[in-house]
C-alpha cells in the first residue's frame, strides 16, 4: 500500500512539473506576437495594408479591414484591435449625361445589376454635365458619406485626376470605364483591339482593293482616338492597296453631319468601304439610300443599338463592333467590391473586356435602346 501511494505521489510531481513546463513553453510562444508579414499572409494583404488597420491609418477599405482583424485575431495577437465594419458601403457611380445610346446601355445595365447586390451596399448614380469640371471634382473629392468606392464613366481633365489621386489615397477602390484613367483599374474594351478588327474585316471584304472612308467620332474622346489609330495602323500594315480617306472633321455623334461628310465623299468617287467609330448610322443611310448604294458597299459600325439593329437585319451594315456594356458594369461592381483596395490588385488593361461582333446572321432578338 505504502508503494502504491508512493507512486501516487511520484506520478502527480512529475504531472505537476509536465505542467509547469508546458505552461513555460506557452508563455514563452505567447511573448513572441505574430509578425505584420505573418498577419498579411493570413489576411492575403500587403504589410503597409496591416499596419494601416491595426494602427488606424485611417487609408483602407472596409473589406481589406476586416481580414486584417480576423487574420489578427486568429493569430492570437495580443491588443486591442479595432471594430469590424458590420455598416453600409457606399459606392459612387459618376456618368456624364449623355444621349447616346451606348452610355443609355450603360445606365440601364447598371440599374439591373444594383438589384443583384446585398443590401449593405448602396449605389448613388450620380449624372453630372460633361464639361462641368467643377461638380465633377466636387463630387469625386467630397461625397457625404464614407465611401468604399468610386466608378467613373468616360473621360477625365486634370482637375478630376487629381481628385481620383486623392480618393486612392483615402483607401477607395477606384474603376474607370470606356476612357481608361491613370492609376484606376480599367474596365472596358481595347479600342485599339476594336479598330484592328474592324480594319480586317474590311480588308477581307474588299479583298483589300478600293476606296475606305473613315468617319471619326467626337474629337477629344480616347475612345474614338483609340479606334481610329488601331484602324489605320491595320489597313496600313496588312491592306497597303487600299485607299484611306479620313473625314475633314468629326462627325460629333451626328446623323447629319455623317450625311453631309458621306455626300462630300462620294461626290469626290466612288466608295467601296465605310467605318463610323461613332454615332449618326442614319445620316449614312440616307447618303447611301439616294444613290442607290445600301448594300452595295462594306460598312462597319459600332455599339447594338436599334438602330443599328434593323440595319444589320436589312444587310445595309455589314459588321456591329460591340462593347457588351452589361458585361462591363457587372465586373466594374465586382471589381470596386473586391477585398484588397491597397496595391495588390492588377492595374490597367487587366480590366479589358472582350468585344461581341454582330452581323445580319446574329442580329439579338432582345429590345435594345435608341
Amino acid at each position: 500500500m505504502a508503494n502504491s501511494t508512493t507512486q501516487f505521489f511520484n506520478t502527480s510531481a512529475a504531472s505537476h512539473r509536465e505542467r509547469e513546463t508546458d505552461s513555460s513553453t506557452s508563455r514563452q510562444r505567447r511573448k513572441k506576437a505574430p509578425r505584420f508579414a505573418e498577419i498579411a499572409a493570413e489576411a492575403g494583404v500587403s504589410e503597409s495594408t496591416v499596419d494601416r488597420v491595426l494602427n488606424e491609418r485611417g487609408r483602407v477599405s472596409y473589406q481589406a479591414r476586416d481580414k486584417v482583424i480576423v487574420a489578427a485575431m486568429r493569430l492570437g495577437v495580443r491588443r486591442v484591435l479595432p471594430e469590424m465594419w458590420h455598416g453600409l458601403r457606399h459606392i459612387d457611380v459618376i456618368m456624364p449625361i449623355n444621349s447616346t445610346p451606348m452610355f443609355q446601355r450603360l445606365d440601364y445595365a447598371l440599374r439591373r445589376s444594383i438589384q443583384m447586390l446585398d443590401r449593405h451596399i448602396v449605389v448613388h448614380r450620380l449624372t453630372l454635365k460633361r464639361d462641368d469640371d467643377v461638380s465633377y471634382a466636387k463630387a469625386i473629392s467630397s461625397p457625404p458619406y464614407r465611401r468604399s468606392g468610386l466608378i467613373v464613366v468616360g473621360d477625365s481633365n486634370e482637375r478630376t485626376l487629381d481628385a481620383i489621386n486623392e480618393a486612392l489615397g483615402r483607401g477607395e477602390r477606384v474603376v474607370s470605364m470606356v476612357t481608361e484613367l491613370p492609376n484606376s483599374l480599367y474596365v472596358g474594351v481595347d479600342n485599339c483591339v476594336a479598330g484592328r478588327t474592324a480594319a480586317h474585316m474590311i480588308g477581307k471584304l474588299t479583298r483589300g482593293k478600293g476606296r475606305v472612308l473613315l468617319l471619326r467620332g467626337p474629337y477629344g474622346a480616347p475612345d474614338h482616338e483609340q479606334r481610329v489609330i488601331g484602324f489605320v495602323r491595320e489597313l496600313k500594315q496588312a491592306h497597303p492597296f487600299l485607299e484611306l480617306e479620313i473625314a475633314p472633321q468629326d462627325t460629333k455623334d451626328d446623323a447629319d453631319v455623317c450625311f453631309r461628310l458621306v455626300e462630300a465623299s462620294l461626290n469626290r468617287g466612288p466608295l467601296d468601304a465605310i467605318y463610323n467609330t461613332g454615332c449618326g448610322n442614319l445620316g449614312i443611310r440616307e447618303a447611301l439610300r439616294r444613290r442607290n448604294l445600301l448594300g452595295k458597299l462594306v460598312w462597319v459600325a459600332h455599339e447594338m443599338h436599334q438602330t443599328n439593329a434593323e440595319l444589320l437585319r436589312h444587310d445595309h451594315i455589314n459588321l456591329v463592333i460591340d462593347q457588351n456594356p452589361d458585361a462591363q458594369v457587372l465586373y466594374a461592381l465586382q471589381s470596386v467590391l473586391s477585398d484588397d483596395a491597397s496595391s495588390d490588385l492588377p492595374k490597367g488593361n487587366a480590366g479589358h473586356t472582350d468585344i461581341s461582333l454582330f452581323t445580319m446572321a446574329n442580329v439579338p432578338e432582345a429590345p435594345y435602346t435608341n
